[in-house]
């Protein structure tokens, strides 16, 4: 049987007095009137992998009002070598903490027990917004693929924003710097590696699939750097131009992904709303069958309003590729309706506004 949260407990997690959901590894269709409480529940999930989730809150936000003492998620893992119990606590003023079995693990940890994909409706505007709401889509991608893009990402980030600190204080010495951008170096260059293997194992997952969502060719655009060495080299020359800006301007976190729907040759940027839905599912499909053909496992696959967003014979597509690829998919709607063509494949859970908090309750 494929990983999956087999039991959910929530504690004064964001609308959620209490939670607790048992499950059998089918897909989960949450339903219910909009704010009684379904993202909540799927943000829990999202917060079992390494990350701020799926809604990139801080651990203060999520913290229930107007108890305000803390929140707790807990889940239990299974599937094949697996048993795992992951504890997720937050108290107030405190950061995240995280257990795995009943030891603390960094959230990093994550990564190697359970693989993530999601889709949100804050991503329908992607190939429209900014860059780094594309980053961030291609990083979770790759951090399905390899679980330690996670970390190679966060020494990145920690020690670019040590380097904007000696930048912004006009600090010249060369020796100050020089630690930083090694460290910079080492892991801009594998981030950049990993971008570029996680667009090579979408494009491959896409060729010949049986899909009724269309194609979409990615680029990275980013520097004509690829190794360490070529890194510290243009860290230390861009020293001037970066200390004039206060900030660090060349390097990973300045590059942009792109795509293009293959069979229009038409940009993702300069496509329809509806056509720009369909290629983020095509993506996130893709990165599952990509996912499943190297462990031998689908991933847990979350999208939140997706149903509603598409027509009933798409609809009814979308369910059979879950149901085939084996995934525990968490799907969000307003009314159960949305999933009848999943019929007894899926598991049900009614989420209600009961008067200040939320109910879920399995069918």
């Amino acid at each position: 049987m494929t990983p999956h949260v087999a039991s959910l407990t929530l504690s004064h997690f964001r609308s959620h007095r209490r939670a607790r959901l048992e499950l059998d590894g089918r897909p989960v269709a949450l339903h219910g009137p909009n704010g009684a409480g379904k993202t909540n529940l799927m943000e829990a999930v999202s917060l079992l992998s390494p990350g701020r989730g799926l809604r990139r809150a801080t651990a203060e936000e999520i913290i229930r009002r107007p108890e305000a003492i803390g929140w707790k998620i807990t889940a239990e893992i299974a599937g094949p070598g697996l048993g795992h119990e992951i504890e997720l606590t937050a108290e107030p003023g405190q950061p995240r903490t995280t257990r795995i079995d009943g030891k603390t693990a960094p959230q990093t940890a994550l990564a190697r027990l359970l693989r993530i994909v999601w889709l949100v409706p804050a991503q329908d505007r992607l190939w429209i917004e900014g860059a780094d709401g594309r980053r961030r889509f291609l990083d979770r991608i790759a951090l399905s693929f390899l679980p330690d893009h996670a970390e190679v990402a966060l020494t990145y980030e920690k020690a670019m924003r040590e380097r904007n600190r000696l930048l912004k204080e006009q600090v010249t010495d060369a020796r100050w710097y020089t630690a930083l951008e090694a460290q910079m170096a080492e892991a801009g260059a594998a981030i950049t590696a990993n971008r570029r293997d996680a667009i090579a194992r979408i494009t491959a997952a896409q060729e010949g699939a049986a899909t009724a969502f269309p194609a979409a060719a990615l680029v990275l655009e980013t520097d004509a750097l690829t190794t360490p060495g070529d890194y510290a080299t243009a860290f230390a020359e861009s020293r001037g131009r970066d200390m004039a800006a206060g900030r660090t301007l060349v390097g990973p976190h300045r590059a942009d992904l792109q795509a293009t729907y293959v069979d229009k040759a038409m940009p993702a940027a300069q496509c329809s709303t509806g056509e720009q839905k369909a290629l983020l599912i095509s993506l996130v499909l893709a990165n599952a069958r990509a996912l499943k053909a190297e462990t031998g496992a689908a991933p847990l696959v979350l999208l939140d309003e997706v149903a509603a967003h598409l027509d009933a014979g798409r609809r009814a597509a979308l369910f059979d590729e879950i149901c085939a690829l084996g995934a525990q998919a968490w799907m969000t709607g307003t009314g159960p309706e949305l999933f009848m063509e999943l019929g007894a494949r899926a598991q049900y859970v009614a989420v209600a506004d009961t008067g200040g908090a939320s109910e879920a309750r399995l069918l």
